[in-house]
Protein backbone atom coordinates (compact mmCIF):
# COMPACT_ATOMS: atom_id res chain seq x y z
CA UNK A 1 0.00 0.00 0.00
CA UNK A 2 1.48 3.61 -1.15
CA UNK A 3 1.95 6.06 1.80
CA UNK A 4 -0.36 8.63 0.75
CA UNK A 5 -3.50 6.53 1.24
CA UNK A 6 -1.96 5.15 4.19
CA UNK A 7 -1.68 9.14 4.88
CA UNK A 8 -5.41 9.49 4.40
CA UNK A 9 -6.68 6.55 6.22
CA UNK A 10 -5.07 8.00 9.43
CA UNK A 11 -5.95 11.32 8.89
CA UNK A 12 -9.46 10.22 8.72
CA UNK A 13 -9.54 8.22 11.43
CA UNK A 14 -7.78 11.27 13.61
CA UNK A 15 -10.95 13.39 12.31
CA UNK A 16 -13.54 10.71 13.23
CA UNK A 17 -11.67 9.68 16.77
CA UNK A 18 -11.71 13.36 17.52
CA UNK A 19 -15.51 13.80 16.56
CA UNK A 20 -16.66 10.93 18.97
CA UNK A 21 -14.23 12.34 21.71
CA UNK A 22 -16.54 15.12 21.66
CA UNK A 23 -19.46 13.13 21.34
CA UNK A 24 -18.32 11.07 24.98
CA UNK A 25 -17.47 14.80 26.27
CA UNK A 26 -21.24 15.62 25.80
CA UNK A 27 -22.59 12.21 26.71
CA UNK A 28 -21.52 12.12 30.07
CA UNK A 29 -23.77 14.73 31.26
CA UNK A 30 -23.61 16.53 33.93
CA UNK A 31 -20.09 15.76 34.98
CA UNK A 32 -17.66 18.67 35.89
CA UNK A 33 -15.87 19.73 33.02
CA UNK A 34 -12.52 19.60 34.74
CA UNK A 35 -12.83 16.47 35.66
CA UNK A 36 -13.91 15.48 32.34
CA UNK A 37 -10.65 16.86 31.07
CA UNK A 38 -8.65 15.03 34.19
CA UNK A 39 -10.23 11.68 32.62
CA UNK A 40 -9.15 12.63 29.01
CA UNK A 41 -5.19 13.68 29.74
CA UNK A 42 -5.04 10.69 32.11
CA UNK A 43 -5.40 8.54 29.58
CA UNK A 44 -2.98 10.17 27.09
CA UNK A 45 -0.51 10.46 30.17
CA UNK A 46 -0.58 6.44 30.05
CA UNK A 47 -0.21 6.31 26.71
CA UNK A 48 2.68 8.91 25.89
CA UNK A 49 4.48 6.88 28.93
CA UNK A 50 4.34 3.94 26.90
CA UNK A 51 5.70 5.93 23.94
CA UNK A 52 8.37 7.70 26.09
CA UNK A 53 9.66 3.65 27.20
CA UNK A 54 9.38 2.56 23.83
CA UNK A 55 11.43 5.08 22.12
CA UNK A 56 13.80 5.53 25.17
CA UNK A 57 13.22 9.53 25.34
CA UNK A 58 13.12 11.83 28.05
CA UNK A 59 10.13 12.62 29.67
CA UNK A 60 10.78 16.42 30.73
CA UNK A 61 12.99 17.39 27.88
CA UNK A 62 16.22 19.55 27.76
CA UNK A 63 16.63 22.40 30.43
CA UNK A 64 16.59 25.38 27.97
CA UNK A 65 13.13 23.91 26.64
CA UNK A 66 11.26 24.02 29.39
CA UNK A 67 9.74 27.41 29.00
CA UNK A 68 8.21 26.44 25.64
CA UNK A 69 7.38 23.18 26.97
CA UNK A 70 5.41 24.82 30.00
CA UNK A 71 3.51 27.25 27.75
CA UNK A 72 2.93 25.06 25.25
CA UNK A 73 1.28 22.51 28.20
CA UNK A 74 -0.43 25.26 29.43
CA UNK A 75 -1.81 26.76 26.05
CA UNK A 76 -2.91 23.31 25.47
CA UNK A 77 -4.62 22.32 28.48
CA UNK A 78 -6.63 25.86 28.48
CA UNK A 79 -7.23 25.05 24.71
CA UNK A 80 -9.44 21.63 25.85
CA UNK A 81 -11.17 23.18 28.64
CA UNK A 82 -12.33 25.80 26.68
CA UNK A 83 -13.44 23.15 24.20
CA UNK A 84 -15.17 21.24 26.48
CA UNK A 85 -17.28 23.70 27.94
CA UNK A 86 -18.40 24.61 24.16
CA UNK A 87 -18.75 21.08 23.62
CA UNK A 88 -21.26 20.77 26.72
CA UNK A 89 -23.32 23.98 25.64
CA UNK A 90 -22.85 24.18 21.41
CA UNK A 91 -24.13 21.70 18.70
CA UNK A 92 -21.46 18.96 18.35
CA UNK A 93 -21.18 20.56 14.51
CA UNK A 94 -20.75 23.98 15.44
CA UNK A 95 -18.42 23.41 18.60
CA UNK A 96 -15.92 21.35 16.24
CA UNK A 97 -16.50 24.18 13.42
CA UNK A 98 -15.08 26.48 15.82
CA UNK A 99 -12.09 24.29 16.89
CA UNK A 100 -10.93 24.28 13.60
CA UNK A 101 -9.90 27.33 13.15
CA UNK A 102 -6.99 26.52 15.27
CA UNK A 103 -4.83 25.92 12.14
CA UNK A 104 -5.50 29.44 10.75
CA UNK A 105 -4.21 30.85 13.83
CA UNK A 106 -1.21 29.08 13.84
CA UNK A 107 -0.41 30.71 10.74
CA UNK A 108 -0.77 34.11 11.97
CA UNK A 109 1.25 33.07 15.02
CA UNK A 110 3.99 31.69 13.22
CA UNK A 111 3.63 35.05 10.86
CA UNK A 112 3.90 37.09 14.08
CA UNK A 113 6.62 35.00 16.38
CA UNK A 114 8.26 32.86 14.11
CA UNK A 115 8.74 35.24 11.61
CA UNK A 116 7.01 32.47 8.69
CA UNK A 117 5.73 34.06 5.67
CA UNK A 118 2.30 34.59 4.41
CA UNK A 119 1.41 33.07 1.14
CA UNK A 120 -0.64 35.36 -1.21
CA UNK A 121 -3.67 33.20 -0.65
CA UNK A 122 -3.12 32.93 3.41
CA UNK A 123 -4.20 36.69 4.02
CA UNK A 124 -7.71 36.39 2.10
CA UNK A 125 -8.13 32.84 3.47
CA UNK A 126 -7.73 34.65 6.94
CA UNK A 127 -10.53 37.02 6.45
CA UNK A 128 -12.62 34.71 4.91
CA UNK A 129 -12.10 32.37 8.27
CA UNK A 130 -12.89 34.93 10.65
CA UNK A 131 -16.19 35.83 8.78
CA UNK A 132 -17.46 32.07 8.58
CA UNK A 133 -16.44 32.61 12.66
CA UNK A 134 -18.63 35.41 13.17
CA UNK A 135 -21.57 33.64 11.41
CA UNK A 136 -21.11 30.28 13.76
CA UNK A 137 -20.97 32.70 16.80
CA UNK A 138 -23.32 35.23 15.54
CA UNK A 139 -22.08 38.09 18.29
CA UNK A 140 -24.97 39.68 20.43
CA UNK A 141 -24.81 41.29 23.80
CA UNK A 142 -26.22 38.53 26.03
CA UNK A 143 -24.50 35.24 27.82
CA UNK A 144 -25.50 33.09 25.25
CA UNK A 145 -22.99 33.84 23.40
CA UNK A 146 -19.59 32.67 26.00
CA UNK A 147 -19.81 29.00 24.55
CA UNK A 148 -19.26 30.36 20.91
CA UNK A 149 -16.69 32.77 22.52
CA UNK A 150 -15.53 29.46 24.44
CA UNK A 151 -14.90 27.93 21.60
CA UNK A 152 -13.15 30.59 19.57
CA UNK A 153 -10.77 30.95 22.30
CA UNK A 154 -10.20 26.88 22.36
CA UNK A 155 -8.93 27.41 18.86
CA UNK A 156 -6.59 30.19 19.66
CA UNK A 157 -4.75 28.44 22.29
CA UNK A 158 -4.81 25.20 20.86
CA UNK A 159 -3.34 27.46 17.63
CA UNK A 160 -0.72 29.01 20.26
CA UNK A 161 0.31 25.82 21.45
CA UNK A 162 0.59 24.40 17.91
CA UNK A 163 2.91 27.22 17.33
CA UNK A 164 4.91 26.11 19.88
CA UNK A 165 4.92 22.93 18.87
CA UNK A 166 6.69 23.78 15.94
CA UNK A 167 8.90 25.63 17.43
CA UNK A 168 9.76 22.32 19.06
CA UNK A 169 10.10 19.94 16.56
CA UNK A 170 13.61 19.54 16.00
CA UNK A 171 14.21 20.13 19.34
CA UNK A 172 12.40 17.90 21.28
CA UNK A 173 10.79 14.42 20.67
CA UNK A 174 6.96 14.25 19.93
CA UNK A 175 6.89 11.72 22.65
CA UNK A 176 8.56 13.80 25.30
CA UNK A 177 6.11 16.91 23.71
CA UNK A 178 2.66 14.89 24.39
CA UNK A 179 3.89 13.28 27.50
CA UNK A 180 4.93 16.84 29.01
CA UNK A 181 1.37 18.27 27.52
CA UNK A 182 -0.40 15.49 29.52
CA UNK A 183 1.57 15.26 33.08
CA UNK A 184 0.65 19.17 33.24
CA UNK A 185 -2.77 19.08 32.46
CA UNK A 186 -3.27 16.26 34.94
CA UNK A 187 -1.22 17.96 37.57
CA UNK A 188 -3.29 21.31 36.59
CA UNK A 189 -6.79 20.24 36.88
CA UNK A 190 -6.19 17.53 39.91
CA UNK A 191 -7.34 20.08 42.79
CA UNK A 192 -9.54 21.60 40.65
CA UNK A 193 -11.18 18.63 40.05
CA UNK A 194 -11.56 17.59 43.52
CA UNK A 195 -12.90 20.56 44.85
CA UNK A 196 -15.53 19.78 42.79
CA UNK A 197 -16.00 15.96 42.32
CA UNK A 198 -19.05 14.50 41.05
CA UNK A 199 -18.94 10.76 41.68
CA UNK A 200 -19.66 9.20 37.70
CA UNK A 201 -22.34 6.33 37.43
CA UNK A 202 -20.83 3.33 35.77
CA UNK A 203 -22.06 4.89 32.43
CA UNK A 204 -20.67 8.13 32.49
CA UNK A 205 -17.38 6.39 34.09
CA UNK A 206 -17.49 4.61 30.46
CA UNK A 207 -17.63 7.81 28.60
CA UNK A 208 -14.82 9.69 30.49
CA UNK A 209 -12.18 6.44 29.79
CA UNK A 210 -13.89 5.92 26.19
CA UNK A 211 -12.99 10.51 25.63
CA UNK A 212 -9.27 9.60 26.86
CA UNK A 213 -9.08 6.78 24.57
CA UNK A 214 -10.81 8.21 21.48
CA UNK A 215 -8.48 11.19 22.06
CA UNK A 216 -5.47 9.12 22.47
CA UNK A 217 -6.36 7.69 18.78
CA UNK A 218 -7.14 10.87 17.37
CA UNK A 219 -3.57 12.41 18.37
CA UNK A 220 -1.25 9.37 17.16
CA UNK A 221 -3.27 8.81 14.01
CA UNK A 222 -2.99 12.46 13.70
CA UNK A 223 1.07 11.72 14.22
CA UNK A 224 0.83 8.63 11.56
CA UNK A 225 -0.62 10.67 9.10
CA UNK A 226 1.53 13.13 9.27
CA UNK A 227 4.75 10.38 9.12
CA UNK A 228 3.55 9.12 5.86
CA UNK A 229 2.75 12.22 3.79
CA UNK A 230 3.55 15.87 4.21
CA UNK A 231 1.42 17.83 6.42
CA UNK A 232 0.92 19.88 2.98
CA UNK A 233 -0.83 17.36 1.43
CA UNK A 234 -3.18 15.63 4.18
CA UNK A 235 -3.90 18.50 6.57
CA UNK A 236 -7.29 18.62 4.90
CA UNK A 237 -8.69 15.29 5.73
CA UNK A 238 -8.54 16.60 9.37
CA UNK A 239 -11.92 18.38 8.82
CA UNK A 240 -14.00 15.82 7.79
CA UNK A 241 -14.13 15.57 11.92
CA UNK A 242 -16.55 18.38 11.08
CA UNK A 243 -18.87 16.34 8.73
CA UNK A 244 -18.45 13.27 11.41
CA UNK A 245 -19.37 15.63 14.16
CA UNK A 246 -22.48 17.27 12.50
CA UNK A 247 -23.19 13.08 11.66
CA UNK A 248 -23.11 12.17 15.07
CA UNK A 249 -24.80 15.07 16.60
CA UNK A 250 -28.00 14.86 14.26
CA UNK A 251 -28.37 11.09 15.48
CA UNK A 252 -27.69 11.12 19.15
CA UNK A 253 -29.54 13.94 19.90
CA UNK A 254 -31.56 15.49 16.62
CA UNK A 255 -28.98 18.06 15.94
CA UNK A 256 -29.39 20.65 13.12
CA UNK A 257 -27.68 23.73 12.93
CA UNK A 258 -29.35 26.75 11.66
CA UNK A 259 -28.47 28.34 8.25
CA UNK A 260 -25.86 30.94 9.61
CA UNK A 261 -23.81 28.24 11.31
CA UNK A 262 -24.14 25.81 8.40
CA UNK A 263 -23.08 28.56 5.75
CA UNK A 264 -19.88 29.55 8.02
CA UNK A 265 -18.58 26.12 8.68
CA UNK A 266 -18.88 26.28 4.02
CA UNK A 267 -16.70 29.56 4.34
CA UNK A 268 -14.13 27.90 7.26
CA UNK A 269 -13.89 24.81 5.12
CA UNK A 270 -14.11 26.08 1.46
CA UNK A 271 -11.31 28.29 2.86
CA UNK A 272 -9.38 25.73 4.10
CA UNK A 273 -9.72 23.76 0.73
CA UNK A 274 -8.45 26.92 -1.66
CA UNK A 275 -5.62 27.41 1.25
CA UNK A 276 -4.53 23.43 0.78
CA UNK A 277 -4.87 22.89 -2.94
CA UNK A 278 -3.25 26.66 -3.54
CA UNK A 279 0.04 25.24 -1.04
CA UNK A 280 -0.13 21.65 -2.87
CA UNK A 281 0.28 23.70 -6.37
CA UNK A 282 3.69 25.72 -5.17
CA UNK A 283 4.48 22.86 -3.44
CA UNK A 284 4.72 20.76 -7.13
CA UNK A 285 6.57 23.91 -9.06
CA UNK A 286 9.10 24.47 -6.35
CA UNK A 287 10.06 20.58 -6.93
Amino acid sequence: MDNKPKAVLFMMLSAFAFAMMGAMVKLSGNIPIFEKVFFRNLVSLGVAFLFIRKNKVSMFGDRKNQKYLIARSLLGLSGVVFYFYAINNLYLADSSMLNKLSPFFVTLFAFVFLNEKLSKIQIPALIVVFIGALLVIKPRFSFAILPAVSGTVSAVCAGAAYTLVRYLKNKEHPSTIVFYFSLVSVIGVLPLMLFNFKLPNMMQLIFLLCTGIFAAIGQFSLTFGYKYAPASEVSIFNYFSIVFSAVIGFFLWEEIPDALSVFGGILIVTAAIITYLYNNKWTRIEK
